[in-house]
């Protein structure tokens, strides 16, 4: 798929099939990650790649848990959860301490989202598992996701094959401003 093409298609996509992806697939994907630019090299990222739904679902509890309902309303709903029971997350740890790890995190979890459009895969980006790694639980958490030391959570990427469909969102065109 031509880029320009996967940046028009490419949806957040909130509902999965429970198949996996093809390990060839998710390497694809991986490395569009790990070819991601970042300020000055430095690739100040890991990816911690988790299908196992048991540990992705410890990670929402925990997320709900730190949040509780007044974090979220959408904790209130029994059906809710952060990463949309999709059977792949990868979550991006990012080096504490460089000023642009953030930037590059998400320059490289774009870059991850986009290689799984143009693979026929669907995925969505989220930060809202930050809280997981604030709690009590989040030295477990980072030890068991294998986070490096001197790294913390930046955002995650959801992944599989989506069973949800999503209309373009409004392009804001006064957005752009133009200087001669």
């Amino acid at each position: 798929m031509d880029v320009l093409q996967a940046i028009t298609n490419r949806r957040s996509h909130r509902a999965y099939k429970a198949e996996q992806l093809p390990e060839e697939v998710l390497e694809k994907i991986l490395r569009a990650g790990l070819e991601a630019p970042s300020a000055r090299n430095h690739q100040p990222w890991h990816f911690s790649v988790v299908q196992n739904p048991e540990l992705i679902q410890e990670v929402h509890d925990e997320a709900a848990r730190v949040m509780g309902r007044e974090g979220s309303p959408r904790f209130a709903d029994p059906d809710f959860q952060i990463f949309y029971y999709a059977p792949t997350v990868v979550f991006i740890f990012g080096e504490k301490g460089f000023s642009w790890t953030d930037v590059d995190c998400g320059i490289a979890v774009e870059n991850m989202a986009l290689a799984a459009e143009g693979l026929g895969v669907g995925s969505v980006i989220l930060g809202l598992p930050k809280p997981a790694f604030q709690g009590n639980k989040a030295d477990e958490l980072r030890n068991r996701l294998q986070c490096p030391e001197g790294y913390d959570f930046v955002i995650a990427l959801a992944l599989g094959y989506s069973t949800d469909t999503k209309a373009a969102h409004d392009l804001r065109e006064e957005k752009i401003s133009r200087i001669g």
